[in-house]
């Protein structure tokens, strides 16, 4: 091709160019289709997940884990009010009463919430409180395959919380061993 000065026109560079912004459109357009399509098989079509439960703990338990001067005591009475909450759902499940399991399940995770902001609050203003860290992480790893058992029981439209509060169970135990493994424990030199 000859342009207006009389010179053969190079158009490589130009086919070149073309071409790759053909190939990063069709890339990009190849990806999100897998994303789209890896995100909708999450959850079924057609299936309405039940609403998460309020995270709250009854009043007469709140007083009881205030009442604990020693941090060790509450630790351990949060570990046992947990344990309790999740008995109750695994009665309620084998009941067939979703809603008294999910009331259980929303107590246990607000407790174990509370009961995780009390020992990283300790901590802070402190310094101490590493034996409760530790006895708490423990006292968590009972409850994931009770959880994990339950997840598989429940239809799936329940199923759905109860994976999501495995995960938090799960940020909660790295979240509380953090402090152990901190540079505060073992100075740099």
């Amino acid at each position: 091709m000859r342009n207006t000065t009389g010179n053969f026109e190079n158009t490589a560079p130009r086919m070149a160019g073309t071409r790759s912004v053909v190939f990063r459109t069709v890339a990009v357009f190849v990806f999100l289709t897998c994303f789209v399509s890896l995100a909708s098989a999450q959850i079924p079509e057609g299936v309405n997940t039940a609403p998460p439960p309020i995270k709250r703990i009854p009043k007469d338990e709140s007083e009881n884990l205030k009442k604990q001067t020693k941090p060790n005591n509450r630790t351990k009475l949060a570990l046992t009010l947990m344990d309790a909450r999740l008995a109750k759902a695994e009665a309620a499940n084998g009941a067939n009463e979703l809603d008294q399991l999910f009331t259980e399940l929303g107590v246990f995770h607000a407790v174990m919430v509370d009961t995780l902001n009390y020992l990283v609050d300790l901590h802070r203003r402190t310094g101490k409180g590493f034996d409760n860290f530790k006895r708490f992480e423990i006292g968590l790893r009972r409850f994931t395959p009770r959880l994990e058992m339950l997840r598989r029981e429940m239809p799936l439209t329940h199923e759905f919380y109860v994976r999501s509060l495995l995960r938090q169970l799960r940020d909660a135990r790295t979240k509380a061993t953090e402090p152990l493994f901190g540079s505060s424990v073992v100075r740099d030199s």
